[in-house]
């Protein structure tokens, strides 16, 4: 029961997460034309972690990205049973939470679906430069999270950190690709609105992963005591 009740505190704030965030991303016209739109949807990411984890981080983490899940699986915080489990739990929310969004705004919105840097409606785009972008984005945001969460005297501002981080590489990172960082996030979207976002949604699962492991075994490395 308990593991059912993380995973299930997982799905819940990834629903959270893809309702809101990439809700504000539709309805605030987030655009670099639009810098208000631009700020709003990055602040709506960040908030919503803020929220979120002070609502289930004390129950699953708030993990509520994929990304992070396999960094700590890396980091021996987690075990492969329950990876799998909040990994299931995270893509069952996003899809979710896309549904639900789509039965407001439309699939005629996109949903805030990422897409590859250069693409134009979903289709085409660089795909390399897009997968480096997402990883580094990604290795920033992962390593902040290790960072903050590895000492329990943080406890009480790290989901604050946490959602200003994510915010600070949406800034940047909308620009270019939307700014997935996240896998369930950008898978739950890319389902429903399909075409080009769909065939290349695998550039927003692969690279965030990549990231989360490499901001992992860095943060191992930087953080080992010499013996």
């Amino acid at each position: 029961m308990k593991a059912f009740k993380k995973y299930l505190a997982e799905c819940i704030g990834t629903f959270v997460l893809v309702f809101f965030a990439c809700g504000a991303a539709v309805v605030s016209q987030c655009s670099t034309d639009n810098y208000a739109g631009y700020l709003i949807t990055a602040l709506a990411f960040g908030l919503v972690i803020v929220a979120m984890a002070y609502s289930i981080g004390n129950i699953s983490g708030c993990h509520i990205n994929p990304a992070v899940s396999i960094a700590m699986l890396v980091s021996g915080k987690m075990s492969f049973k329950d990876f799998v489990g909040y990994v299931i739990a995270q893509f069952a929310g996003a899809i979710a939470g896309a549904a639900a969004l789509m039965a407001f705004v439309g699939k005629e919105s996109k949903l805030g679906a990422n897409a590859l840097i250069g693409a134009v409606e979903g289709v085409g785009g660089d795909v390399v430069k897009s997968l480096i972008i997402e990883a580094i984005l990604t290795f920033v945001f992962v390593i902040a999270i290790l960072g903050v969460t590895s000492k329990e005297g943080n406890s009480a501002v790290a989901g604050l950190v946490i959602g200003l981080s994510l915010t600070l590489v949406h800034i940047l990172g909308i620009a270019f690709t939307g700014t997935s960082v996240n896998p369930a996030r950008s898978f739950g979207p890319a389902l429903f609105v399909g075409g080009g976002y769909l065939s290349s949604v695998w550039v927003f699962i692969v690279a965030p992963l990549v990231g989360g492991v490499l901001a992992a075994l860095v943060y191992k490395f930087l953080s080992c005591e010499k013996k």
